[in-house]
């Protein structure tokens, strides 16, 4: 535990990536083997389970500091970090922690099965053998929420130079449906067959947005252009006769969408087809926001399934015959997957459109009309290009549409967490309706330089109306110009609306709250069906 707390003060202290996969190697040279697949499993967004709620780990703070619950509650809504928090108001004791990593995991696991006084001692007893920074990493593993500074992809370049495996081979173990409890370090990332799993993906290859003019990436012809779609990123897996459907997020979600099953019966053994999930009706693909309506269910009915119906864009063959199909260019692994997707004319599976502009220019309009047919923008593809790992420049780019906008009144704010708690940057704005009543519509957490970051936190805190536990309702006065990729009707909020990725465009320190956009008109940015 302890090395693994010095690996979460290096990795903390520092921005440059070499030091952090030079702390990550040094780590995995000192640290036993159970303690590697733990920080690997944790890197990798499998966390322990949560011990208990987090209002009980609250009061056990609070009677182990001998203070009020208030006083708790209110030096958590400054700190903006529980676990800071607690680590905080504790004394620092000498530490006494002799327990690794694997076996400190291993001791609050057990604990998970006994009763609330039961685990209220055993915390408080190991709170008192750590010192502050190792007590502040216990509290985020027993929260469930452990998160550090380092990417799956450093974690992988750390591990290749640590192994002397290659990445792409690295990267595609730990990829898929694998537990820490179940096998070894050497299992997860040496043994021939670990990466043999019939249903585990590879790791997605993303795009970089574009941020230098088209021109510059040399001759059209040298690109496949896409349509870029707003959905679920996806791989539709076939081996050994079952079909797999992973998310970019590495959630295995076959049984969500039956209506692909199909594709199990007539999809080649051995094929592995990376593509977007989209709501579509009438070969139409419609907004994201209707697909959200089937992703929390736990049941899906056939009635949902008729009322959002969906398919799959494919984009790219990434496996076929169980030949690995990554590392030839694009424009050869395009031309099978043509071949494949007309062969098995499933109205679930539908080939990504490539456009064939005549130039730049052409493109360029393409992309401001994107909107029409329900697309972000377009993709641009360079045909030699391999399917890579993670997010690299230079051979993927993304070109979205401008955003719409509109000017909305700050009406609440809460504080942030991490390095922004104690400012407020936390953001619900409001359009105005009728009779100038205003009507939130969104919540924005970016977009703000830190300078503008401090000078709204001191206006908030001169002109607050009322206080709801860390939030803070404000004079309605400042106006903000938002953007959002998207937006649709909603049942579900107050102003009937919902937008996609709604972020502060700019500060509108010329206009008044009376100056404001209306409900009408964001409502009017609705594209008609």
């Amino acid at each position: 535990m302890k090395q693994f707390t010095e690996l979460f003060i290096k990795i903390d202290e520092t921005t440059k990536t070499n030091e952090k996969v030079e702390a990550l190697v040094a780590y995995f040279n000192e640290a036993s083997d159970a303690d590697k697949l733990w920080t690997i499993a944790i890197f990798c967004g499998r966390n322990p389970k949560k011990i208990t709620k987090t209002n009980e780990l609250k009061r056990w703070a609070a009677e182990a500091a001998a203070i009020p619950f208030w006083l708790f509650d209110e030096t958590y809504h400054i700190v903006g970090d529980l676990s800071e928090t607690i680590s905080s108001i504790l004394p620092d004791y000498d530490s006494s922690v002799t327990q690794t990593l694997a076996e400190t995991i291993e001791a609050f696991e057990l604990a998970l099965g006994k009763s609330e006084e039961e685990k209220q001692a055993f915390i408080t007893a190991v709170w008192k053998t750590m010192n502050r920074h190792e007590r502040f990493v216990y509290n985020k593993l027993t929260s469930g929420s452990f998160r550090m500074g380092v990417s799956q992809q450093l974690l992988i370049k750390a591990l290749a130079r640590y192994t002397g495996l290659d990445q792409n081979k690295i990267a595609h173990r730990l990829t898929g449906k694998w537990d820490p409890h179940n096998l070894t370090f050497h299992e997860l990332l040496y043994a021939e067959n670990s990466a043999d799993d019939a249903s585990r993906p590879y790791p997605f290859y993303l795009a970089y947005a574009l941020d230098m003019e088209p021109e510059m990436l040399g001759e059209i012809t040298y690109w496949q252009l896409e349509y870029k779609w707003d959905g679920i990123r996806v791989q539709l897996i076939k081996r050994n006769e079952e079909m797999y459907l992973w998310s970019r997020g590495e959630e295995l979600i076959t049984e969500k969408f039956p209506e692909l099953h199909l594709l199990a019966l007539n999809l080649p053994d051995g094929t592995v087809i990376d593509g977007e999930l989209v709501p579509m009706q009438n070969n139409q693909v419609k907004p994201f926001n209707e697909l959200q309506t089937r992703i929390g269910r736990k049941n899906i009915t056939k009635s949902i399934m008729q009322k959002v119906p969906v398919a799959i864009i494919a984009y790219d063959l990434l496996e076929f015959a169980y030949e690995d199909q990554r590392m030839q260019p694009l424009c050869n692994r395009r031309t099978i997957l043509q071949q494949l997707v007309n062969q098995l004319k499933q109205p679930v599976l539908l080939l990504s459109e490539v456009v064939e502009p005549q130039g730049w220019q052409e493109l360029a309009a393409l992309r401001l009309n994107s909107r029409d047919n329900g697309s972000e923008g377009v993709m641009l593809k360079h045909k030699q290009s391999a399917y890579g790992v993670g997010r690299k420049r230079g051979e993927w780019w993304k070109w979205k549409t401008d955003p719409m906008t509109i000017d909305a009144v700050l009406i609440y704010a809460q504080s942030g967490h991490g390095r922004r708690a104690g400012l407020y940057t936390d953001y619900t704005f409001a359009v105005r309706d009728e009779g100038q009543k205003l009507v939130p519509f969104a919540k924005a957490y970016s977009g703000l330089t830190n300078k503008e970051i401090e000078q709204v936190d001191a206006w908030i805190k001169k002109h607050t109306i009322e206080k709801f536990g860390p939030v803070r309702s404000v004079i309605p006065e400042l106006v903000f110009e938002i953007g959002f990729e998207g937006i649709n009707f909603s049942s579900r909020h107050k102003s009937g609306i919902a937008v996609r990725f709604p972020r502060v465009i700019r500060w509108r320190k010329d206009k008044k709250a009376s100056e404001a956009d209306t409900l009408q008109q964001l409502k009017s940015l609705i594209k008609s069906p």
